[in-house]
């Protein structure tokens, strides 16, 4: 069986016990080589994830028979490894154990409710704008590419009454939430993995 296991947004403490319990139990563990180095205790043999999909695909196919846990950060199905194993792996084969998202504890560190939020990400992809600052609430997953500043010079362009809310590093001793007007956010700024909350002014 291949479980995927959500091991939070970083630090271990957000890790949930049916996760460390199937982690513990596994006779294999597949993860990148920052969330490897955060279960020291495993005894097991340990398999860094390269940036090939479908190798790992391929290996997980030929070793349903082992107990495998896969490592993800955050929640493997929010803009997560969960979506492409889900589609690619008979459901009968996999079991996905849900984790603390960065986007939820992002809205805990606020603090704001996320009922009627509008999650999204920018890995990979230009969004669409117009479609994303029509929502009062907002949580994107940023990349290099796409980031707060890039986010800042979209809502300045339509002329909008937003608030742009920078989580870094979240769950890390280096954490930093800030909260920005979208006319602070230069190209000169730059900021560490992140999540982007976009907020109607109020």
């Amino acid at each position: 069986m291949i479980y995927v296991i959500g091991i939070g947004p970083g630090d271990q403490d957000y890790l949930t016990q049916a996760g460390a319990q199937i982690i513990n139990g596994a006779e294999i563990v597949i993860g990148a080589k920052r969330n490897l180095e955060s279960i020291k205790d495993f005894k097991g043999l340990k398999l860094e994830m390269g940036s090939n999909l479908e190798e790992l695909v391929i290996y997980l196919k030929a070793n349903t028979d082992k107990k495998i846990a896969l490592l993800a950060s955050g929640d493997p199905l929010i803009y997560g490894i969960g979506k492409y194993l889900s589609e690619r792996i008979p459901h009968t084969q996999l079991n996905i154990v849900p984790g603390i998202s960065a986007v939820q504890y992002m809205f805990s560190r606020i603090p704001l409710d996320m009922n009627d939020l509008y999650i999204t990400s920018s890995h990979g992809k230009k969004p669409d704008f117009d479609r994303v600052l029509s929502y009062p609430k907002v949580a994107m997953v940023t990349d290099h590419l796409v980031g707060p500043s890039q986010i800042a010079q979209e809502i300045l362009r339509r002329n909008l009454k937003k608030v742009v809310i920078v989580g870094e590093n979240l769950t890390y001793s280096n954490e930093k939430i800030t909260p920005f007007k979208p006319e602070e956010l230069t190209d000169e700024i730059k900021f560490d993995r992140n999540v982007v909350v976009i907020l109607d002014e109020k």
